[in-house]
């Protein structure tokens, strides 16, 4: 049998109490692990966005404009950090919203619109589809509580 180095002996040691209090406390590790994520600014009272048009159960083109709204919060490009303000995000058959710890992806579910935009005219394949408006702050982070519209159903023929 190969002796066993002291810092072999320590990070066994280490290790089976990490198990032991993770099995004590099936929630502890979760609770006691640092947060990678990013600090979200707090939603100004009242903010809302909500998709003007389409409205939810319209048919369309494949060329599909869409057109956002916001009201009690200003509607600035990213990067500005000017208070109660954020950019719009487009979620294309998103199933669910971003992870809330993290700048909003930028993808095919996911369209920044970090110029300030207030609408675009999107490219959809037939069939149906749903949109849904997630603001985002100066950083591309979602708002404390997330300030998202009611998503909205569309059919594309």
């Amino acid at each position: 049998m190969r002796p066993i180095s002291a810092l072999a002996a320590l990070l066994a040691l280490g290790c089976g109490l990490a198990v032991a209090q993770d099995a004590a406390h099936p929630d502890a590790h979760a609770a006691a692990a640092p947060s990678a994520g990013l600090t979200r600014e707090k939603a100004p009272h009242g903010a809302r966005v909500f998709i003007v048009s389409p409205k939810d159960g319209a048919t369309v083109g494949r060329e599909v404009h869409v057109t956002f709204g916001a009201e009690g919060i200003a509607i600035k490009p990213a990067g500005d950090t000017t208070p109660n303000s954020g950019h719009h995000h487009l979620l294309i058959d998103a199933k669910e919203l971003p992870p809330l710890d993290a700048p909003i992806p930028n993808d095919a579910t996911h369209k920044h619109y970090g110029k300030g935009q207030t609408e675009d005219t999107i490219q959809l394949e037939p069939g149906t589809h749903t949109l849904q408006l997630d603001l985002g702050d100066a950083r591309h982070v979602q708002f404390d509580p997330p300030i998202v519209s009611k998503k909205i159903t569309i059919h594309v023929k």
